[in-house]
């Protein structure tokens, strides 16, 4: 059964007895929505993905929606729509806590087979989301969304944007046209090994493929904003560059911290001892005076900051150590396993 075929029909949960069961509680697809301050857009949204899903007769799915901390009606409105839909969970934030966390707080809260995302403001085009869903049939993990002819300002958003996509796959090996398009579809699989920090939101791409995930992106259809006001702007390019460093690192060293810290730290150390040394040669053997020397400081300082370098790697090992430990999570990602369960070998 393909999985866009199993969407449609619902997700089958296989028994210890071997039978199976559908569970009709259980959507095949969650849309997921981050909302902030779209009061305006959230009706004429809502109403768009499910005639898009419905007019592909896809049944089994939930409308996810997280207001993160609106301030314009938009929780109360949700609160409204979600006793009147079937269809549609609403997640209230506490407060503003930003994009990256309430994208987390929609995968924690999703429970389809697939899980689609997309931005609040109408300019993704929910009839998108079906080629998205036959794409994940082809084997891939995640599906992104290309806004090939996006209608944003140019110098605020699109240039900024360009330099940027360009940046993250030259730094992460993953080459997408369109990082920041929040229209997207993945295996519920692979959102539940995505831990999100900080701005990470805009580096979903990379941190699958840090855990083996096929990628490949489509291009979609971008609409200018009707309604509200963007809350992007050239800001934001600063928290991308520090994300960028932080993406990495995590995929170079996450699990071997010590060889990027002990690699300038024993670089630091010896070219201090070096330098000592030739103060040494120059102190006893030619009798010059080296007490006002600014390369007796820069040894000692060398040297000590070699020092801090190397604790700075075992502290870091020891905390990578216990992330995966304390969460029984393994180093390594199994996308398949074939054999035989009982470990015999047929002859």
């Amino acid at each position: 059964m393909s999985l866009s075929t199993s969407v449609r029909k619902g997700l089958p949960i296989v028994k210890t007895d071997g039978e199976e069961w559908l569970l009709s509680s259980q959507p095949g697809l969650s849309v997921v929505i981050p909302i902030y301050n779209e009061v305006e857009n959230l009706p004429h949204l809502i109403h768009a993905i499910a005639l898009s899903l419905q007019d592909n007769q896809i049944d089994s799915y939930e409308i996810v929606c997280v207001d993160d901390g609106s301030s314009d009606g938009s929780a109360e409105l949700l609160k409204q729509l979600a006793r009147e839909r079937s269809d549609l969970r609403a997640v209230i934030l506490r407060r503003n806590y930003g994009q990256t966390a309430a994208m987390s707080a929609g995968f924690h809260h999703a429970r389809g087979k697939v899980i689609v995302t997309l931005d609040g403001d109408l300019q993704n085009d929910p009839k998108d989301i079906p080629l998205l869903l036959s794409k994940l049939d082809d084997g891939y993990d995640l599906v992104s969304g290309w806004r090939k002819e996006r209608q944003d300002a140019k110098v605020t958003r699109l240039l900024p944007s360009r330099i940027a996509n360009w940046l993250i796959g030259k730094v992460t090996g993953v080459k997408l046209h369109d990082y920041g398009c929040s229209l997207k579809a993945y295996r519920s699989e692979l959102v539940a090994d995505l831990n999100l920090y900080g701005e990470l939101h805009r580096f979903l791409p990379a941190l699958a493929f840090i855990e083996g995930a096929r990628i490949t992106e489509i291009p979609v259809s971008h609409y200018p904003r009707r309604y509200g006001r963007s809350k992007y702007g050239l800001d934001r390019t600063f928290r991308v560059l520090m994300d960028l460093i932080t993406i990495a690192f995590i995929k170079t060293f996450l699990t071997r911290p010590m060889h990027v810290f002990g690699f300038f730290g024993l670089f630091s150390t010896l070219a201090g001892i070096a330098i000592g040394a030739y103060l040494t040669f120059l102190k006893y053997g030619l009798q010059e005076g080296i007490r006002d020397r600014p390369l007796l400081i820069f040894a000692v300082v060398l040297i000590l900051a070699g020092v801090q370098l190397f604790c700075f790697g075992l502290l870091a090992e020891m905390l990578m150590r216990t992330y995966h430990e304390a969460q029984g999570r393994p180093i390594y990602r199994v996308r398949e396993l074939l054999g035989s369960d009982s470990g015999k070998t047929v002859s």
